[in-house]
């Protein structure tokens, strides 16, 4: 391509604007290094759009283009980051290239970012704009790369390797094309006369590192692991700061937890740690690692280094020297990333702590954290509790009566009945009198506008189910506090009050078993259910009102057909009222039954198949039947003696 033979301008002005960007470059070096931020980013910034704005108030000539793309190179800078950057970045990109083939005597208005890179490329040979052009593809592809656009990259960066470094990228070891070529890449060397802001090796450098670092997350959420762990260790030797160098580490030992390697993932999120102590997600996955290994007091330890950390405000970030404008923070943006590095609040490891206490039998240490979380909302500190889906802290009823059953478990009967009347009074007017459902609630693929109503009436119905379950689990935990308080009558009030409730709801559906392909509201309902009628019972029985007992038992064994504590209370019920052939019929059938791997029996009903929420295994334990060796010799004793008075 032919030069245009323009007017340049006079020696003296582009001497001035040499020394103009020069001046502009060191102050921000010195700025930065004291104070890196905004503040002073603006000022540079307005002082290099200042002088491009003059430059460009002339015509594009090839002795002011060099000068021109570092300026823009300078200024462009600025924006990474900041709002509508990337359109900002990606049209002064353009209008710079447009300016070179301007001073060439051609133009390209109506190209594409790409087609216009390789007609530049491809027919610009003037030697003293090559380095300029490196720098600005360097920035164009940080560009691309923030926005995900690594093909691109791919095919800007074969036309800025020559044909020698191309054929060596292809024998590279690393296996990755955009890092080999990345890697391939030889950037011209800077003239001290065209000072730059953050030199083009830099920013080549912290391409590749987010390169590796970015792809090896997509090869994450692609469920690729050995692929993405290659990437990820990659970017780990890369040039990044020691923020993001954790956040590697993080990702690594995720990576490694995935692939089943629990004890890799260990080191790597303490590798993380080491780097970066306040790097929190990775304490967070130590304490879920050490959960997957079943070492529950290294992860009450994590958890708790964790909320004192959290409850601590960590130390301002010192700066680095020298301060980067384009880091691998601003050009790696993922929504695995964010979701693997998502900061737990303090209020969540309280209730994780609280949680995994209760689940872990340490009943004592169960209630002090549920306490203190509970302090929390009654301190007006909702806000402090997230209630999103990646949450661990489940619904706040859940939490209470979770809280009322470690109180119960630690024998504080009274807070755990005052806890439970905290639940009721707050769904008292949530629920409707009768709540007729379909025990099947399907979301058909495509909804229709009517489906889409339909759908919203659906989830309506189970808020109100959730709002009932919890509402009846209140009275059944407190029926099963006053039991243990002695207090009968008010334990049986209680038991009838839960069972009364549940009768709102009323189930159809054709050629469905009442027990069969529950709703997994409704199955809760069921259990409770079996649940609140096996206490009354018990109660029944301690009043030695036996008949009573006996109905609540078969009407248990009804709710749960085959349960082994109803079955087992039946047998006493039928004992008690000497019904001892029945008895020991029964007891025949319950003690015939196989056991399971978990050691219990066989035939618990045909909605056991999923885990009963927390709050209310408490529940499940105090109705256990009691072993009771009296009442098994008895019943032998008595099948003995029929044995001989009625030989075979």
């Amino acid at each position: 391509m032919k030069r245009r033979r323009g007017a340049a301008p006079e020696l003296g002005c582009l001497q001035a604007w040499t020394a103009e960007n020069r001046d502009l470059a060191e102050r921000w070096r010195e700025a930065g290094r004291a104070v890196p931020g905004a503040a002073a980013g603006r000022q540079q910034r307005g002082g290099f759009g200042e002088l491009l704005l003059r430059m460009r108030g002339l015509p594009a000539t090839l002795p002011t283009m060099p000068l021109e793309l570092t300026v823009l190179y300078n200024s462009l800078l600025f924006t990474m980051g900041a709002p509508d950057s990337t359109m900002e970045g990606q049209e002064g990109i353009h209008q710079g290239l447009l300016r070179v083939l301007e001073a060439c005597g051609a133009c390209g208005q109506d190209l594409s970012s790409e087609e216009l890179w390789q007609k530049v490329l491809q027919e610009v040979t003037v030697a003293e704009l090559q380095a300029p052009l490196h720098q600005l593809g360097a920035l164009q592809a940080a560009w691309w790369l923030s926005t995900g656009h690594l093909g691109s990259i791919s095919s800007l960066l074969r036309l800025l390797i020559n044909a020698e470094d191309l054929g060596k990228a292809h024998w590279s070891k690393v296996e990755n094309e955009l890092l080999s070529l990345l890697k391939a890449w030889r950037v011209p060397a800077e003239e001290d006369s065209l000072r730059l802001v953050q030199s083009t090796r830099d920013l080549k450098e912290i391409l590749c590192t987010s390169a590796a670092f970015l792809q090896g997350l997509q090869e994450f959420e692609a469920g690729d692991f050995p692929s993405a762990r290659s990437l990820l260790q990659e970017a780990a030797g890369g040039f990044c700061s020691k923020k993001v160098l954790a956040q590697i580490y993080t990702c690594l030992g995720c990576c490694a937890q995935r692939m089943g390697k629990p004890q890799t993932a260990l080191q790597h999120l303490k590798q993380a740690l080491q780097v970066d102590f306040h790097c929190f997600p990775a304490l967070s996955h130590v304490a879920a690692v050490y959960h997957e290994l079943g070492e529950t007091d290294a992860e009450l330890q994590a958890l708790a280094l964790l909320y004192e950390a959290l409850e601590k405000k960590p130390p301002a970030a010192a700066s680095s020297s020298p301060y980067f404008l384009i880091q691998t923070e601003l050009l790696v943006h993922s929504p695995v990333l964010a979701s693997l590095l998502r900061h737990c609040h303090p209020s969540e490891v309280k209730y994780l702590l609280a949680q995994r206490c209760l689940q872990n039998g340490r009943v004592a240490d169960a209630v002090e954290h549920y306490l203190d979380f509970l302090a929390l909302l009654q301190e007006g500190l909702q806000q402090q509790v997230p209630l999103d889906g990646s949450s661990a802290v489940p619904r706040i009823p859940e939490v209470f009566l979770e809280a009322a059953s470690a109180l119960e478990q630690a024998e504080r009967h009274q807070d755990a009945i005052t806890v439970c009347e905290e639940v009721i009074s707050r769904t008292t007017g949530l629920i409707p009198r009768v709540l007729l459902l379909e025990e099947r609630l399907e979301q058909p693929e495509c909804p229709s506008p009517q489906a889409r109503l339909a759908g919203g009436l659906q989830a309506q119905k189970k808020e109100s189910l959730s709002c009932l379950a919890w509402r009846a689990a209140g009275y059944l935990h407190q029926g099963w506090a006053w039991g243990k308080l002695g207090e009968v009558k008010e334990a049986i009030t209680q038991f009838s009050r839960c069972l009364g409730e549940l009768l709102r709801v009323q189930l159809y559906g054709p050629g469905i078993e009442p027990t069969e392909n529950l709703l997994p509201e409704v199955e809760v309902l069921q259990k409770i259910r079996l649940l609140a009628l096996t206490g009354r019972g018990t109660q029944f029985l301690k009043l030695g009102r036996h008949k009573k007992a006996l109905l609540d038992f078969q009407h248990g064994l009804q709710v749960s057909p085959g349960d082994p504590a109803a079955a087992s209370y039946l047998v006493q019920a039928l004992w008690n009222l000497d019904r001892k052939q029945e008895a020991a019929a029964q007891w025949q059938k319950l003690s015939q039954r196989p056991l399971k791997e978990d050691g219990q029996k066989e035939g618990q009903g045909s909605f056991s198949f999923r885990p009963v929420p927390l709050y209310l295994v408490s529940c499940l334990k105090q109705a256990m039947f009691p072993h009771s060796d009296d009442l098994a010799r008895s019943i032998q004793n008595y099948l003995g003696s029929t044995t001989q008075d009625h030989p075979s």
